[in-house]
C-alpha cells in the first residue's frame, strides 16, 4: 500500500470522525474553550452564612486511597482536598497560599535561609482536628517523620528525603534543615498533606491502620460514610479554619462508564462531572445543554509518544527526527480529539512560569523525513521496511488497552510511519500490566502515554531526566526513556538549587531546548479536561496546578 493510499484509507476511516469535528468546527472548539474559561472564577451571588445543600461529584474512577500520604491516583486527591490541609497550597494563577503555614517562608521574610538550607515555619493558631484535638507544628513534625519512615509505603519522597534534624520551636513554630538546598521542595509541599499524631503515632504498621477506613483531617469537610462501589459522603466542618465550607455535603459518586456519567450530568443526577469529565465527542452537545456549565480546561499533562532509547530502531536520533517529522499533529487533533488539545512542543504546560515560548514548531513533511533516512543510511529493505548495520526500522507501541481514542491516534500513526519505511505494531495491554514493571523497568519499545511532569507547579524534571533516575540502569526515579545527558544532568542540578525564579526559568528553558531537539520524547499535545458544572454552582476554579479541579470545593455555593 503506498503512503498515498493509506491517506485515502485514513480519510475513510476516519470520516465519521471527521463529521463530529465539523460539527463542532475548529472555531467552535475556540469558542467552547475560552468562552467559559473566562466566566469561571467570577461568582454570583453571595455564599450563604451557614453551609446549604449538597454537591455531587460524577467519577469516572473509584477512590479508595484515604490516607493522604500513601500512593493513590489522582481521584483519591480530589476527596484528599477536602480533608485535610496542606502547609500552603498552590491557586490557578501559579501563586502559593499559606493555609496551615501562617505565612509562606521565604529568604526575604528569614523563612528560607540565604544558603537555602534553613527552613522556619510558622503555623496558624486555632486549627483543630475534626475530633477537635488541637493542630500544632507536632503533627507536621510526625507527617514528614514518617514519609521518611522506611517501613511506610509513601506515595512520595521525592525532596523530603532531604529533610533532617527537625525541630518543633513551639506549637506554632516548626524549623528543619535541609541535606542540600532544593527550591523544589515548596511545591512539593503544596501537595503534602498533614495527617494527625494523636491518631497514627501508636500505630504497630503504619501501613494498616484504622485511620485509613475512617480518616480525620483538618479540612473543609469530615468523613462521613463510604457504599464501596458506589459513593462517599463526607459532611461539612463547621470548625473548618479557612474559608467556607458553603454545603452541607458533600458527594462523591462512582461511575465508571463514561457516557453514563455524562448522561447522569445531562439528566441532573450528578452536579460536576468530576477527573475523567466528558469525553470530545460529547463536548459541543455538552455546551447547548440548558441549565449546565461547560469549561474546556488545561491540564499539566503532556501526551507523546515515550521512546525506549535503549531499544536499537529508536536510539537513533535521525529515525526520533523523521518519526516526528511524518507525524501530521494537526490532523490527529483535529479528526480524533476533535480539535480541543493544544499541540505541543515542551514537556511543561504552557501555563508553566517556566515554559520555553521559542522551542522550534513541529514540521510536517513526509518527503523530508524520507530523505533525512535515506541520508542516514537506513536503507528499505523487504517490505520496504528500512534497515541499518541489521537494525530493522520496527518497534512495537503500547497504551492502556479499551482506550478507544489512543487505539485510533496509534492505528492513524501506524498508516503514517509505514509511509516512511518504519514498521509500527500495536502491543497494548491492561493498566496494572504497563505502567507495572514494563513501563518502570523500561521493558517497552515505545509507549503513548501523559504525563505530568512538573512537581506541583515546578519545573524541575530531575526525577523524569537526570541519567540518575533510570530504573533499569538502578537509578530512582521515572527516567523509563532511558534518556541520559551531561549537560542535562548539570542543568538539573543548577535548576533545583537556584531560589531566584528569572535565574530559574533561563536554566529550565535550556532543558526543553535539549530535550526537544533530542526528541527524548515525541510531544504531541497539552491534555485538556472538558468539565461540566450544574448552572447555579458557584465557586468551581480550574486549577492546572492540581491533580483534581475538586481541590478548592470548599468555596462551592449554590445561588
Amino acid at each position: 500500500m503506498t503512503h498515498d493510499e493509506s491517506a485515502l484509507r485514513w480519510q475513510r476511516i476516519l470520516s465519521p470522525t471527521r463529521r463530529g469535528l465539523f460539527a463542532i468546527g475548529g472555531g467552535a472548539a475556540a469558542a467552547l474553550a475560552a468562552g467559559p474559561a473566562r466566566a469561571q472564577g467570577q461568582p454570583q451571588g453571595r455564599p450563604p452564612e451557614k453551609p446549604k445543600g449538597q454537591v455531587i461529584v460524577g467519577l469516572s474512577q473509584e477512590p479508595t486511597v484515604f490516607h493522604p500520604l500513601m500512593p493513590g491516583i489522582e481521584v483519591d486527591q480530589g476527596v484528599w482536598w477536602n480533608l485535610f490541609s496542606t502547609l500552603w497550597y498552590i491557586d490557578p494563577d501559579g501563586n502559593f497560599v499559606p493555609d496551615l503555614a501562617a505565612e509562606m517562608p521565604t529568604q526575604q521574610n528569614g523563612g528560607i535561609s540565604e544558603d537555602g538550607l534553613t527552613w522556619k515555619i510558622k503555623l496558624r493558631s486555632g486549627v483543630t482536628w475534626h475530633d477537635g484535638t488541637p493542630f500544632t507544628a507536632e503533627d507536621v513534625k510526625f507527617s514528614l517523620d514518617l514519609i521518611n519512615n522506611p517501613n511506610f509505603r509513601v506515595r512520595n519522597r521525592v525532596g523530603h528525603a532531604l529533610v533532617k534534624d527537625i525541630r518543633v520551636v513551639a506549637p506554632d513554630q516548626i524549623e528543619w534543615r535541609m541535606e542540600t538546598a532544593y527550591a523544589p521542595y515548596l511545591s512539593i509541599l503544596s501537595l503534602t498533606f498533614i495527617v494527625p499524631k494523636h491518631k497514627l503515632a501508636d500505630a504497630a504498621d503504619p501501613n494498616s491502620t484504622p485511620f485509613q477506613a475512617a480518616p480525620v483531617g483538618t479540612g473543609a469537610f469530615r468523613w462521613g460514610s463510604r457504599a464501596a462501589g458506589d459513593h462517599i459522603l463526607l459532611n461539612a466542618n463547621p470548625a473548618y479554619h479557612g474559608k467556607g465550607p458553603y454545603v452541607e455535603r458533600l458527594v462523591f459518586k462512582y461511575i465508571p462508564d463514561l457516557t453514563v456519567l455524562y448522561t447522569q450530568f445531562r439528566t441532573g443526577q450528578i452536579d460536576y462531572t468530576g477527573i475523567g469529565g466528558i469525553t470530545p465527542n460529547f463536548a459541543r452537545e455538552a455546551q447547548g445543554l440548558r441549565g449546565r456549565k461547560v469549561h474546556v480546561n488545561p491540564t499539566a499533562s503532556v501526551e507523546s509518544i515515550a521512546p525506549n532509547l535503549g531499544f536499537p530502531a529508536l536510539a537513533d536520533k535521525v529515525v526520533r527526527q523523521a518519526l516526528y517529522m511524518s507525524m501530521n499533529k494537526k490532523a490527529l487533533i483535529d479528526a480524533i480529539y476533535y480539535g480541543l488539545p493544544t499541540p505541543t512542543e515542551s514537556f511543561l504546560p504552557r501555563q508553566s512560569w517556566a515554559i520555553n515560548p521559542d522551542l522550534p514548531k513541529h514540521e510536517y513533511n513526509p518527503a523530508k523525513a524520507n530523505a533525512m533516512l535515506d541520508a542516514a543510511g537506513w536503507k528499505r529493505g523487504a517490505g520496504g521496511i528500512r534497515e541499518k548495520d541489521g537494525v530493522r526500522l520496527e518497534f512495537t507501541n503500547s497504551t492502556t488497552t479499551g482506550n478507544q481514542v489512543r487505539e485510533q491516534a496509534q492505528q492513524y500513526l501506524m498508516q503514517e510511519w509505514q509511509g516512511i519505511g518504519a514498521a509500527m505494531k500495536i502491543q497494548n495491554m491492561p493498566a496494572a500490566v504497563i505502567w507495572g514493571e514494563f513501563w518502570q523497568m523500561s521493558k517497552f519499545n515505545s509507549v503513548m502515554v501523559s504525563v505530568n511532569y512538573q512537581l506541583g507547579s515546578d519545573p524541575d524534571v530531575t526525577p523524569r531526566f537526570s541519567s540518575k533516575a533510570i530504573p533499569a540502569k538502578g537509578g530512582r526515579g521515572q527516567n523509563t526513556f532511558q534518556f541520559e545527558n551531561a549537560e542535562v544532568d548539570a542543568l538539573l542540578l543548577k535548576g533545583a538549587t537556584q531560589f531566584d525564579q528569572a535565574a530559574r526559568k533561563a536554566t529550565y528553558g535550556r532543558i526543553q531546548e535539549i530535550i526537544r531537539d533530542e526528541l527524548t520524547i515525541l510531544p504531541i499535545f497539552q491534555q485538556v479536561l472538558v468539565e461540566g458544572v450544574k448552572e447555579g454552582l458557584h465557586g468551581f476554579r480550574a486549577n492546572i496546578n492540581t491533580s483534581s479541579n475538586c481541590w478548592n470545593i470548599r468555596e462551592w455555593y449554590w445561588a
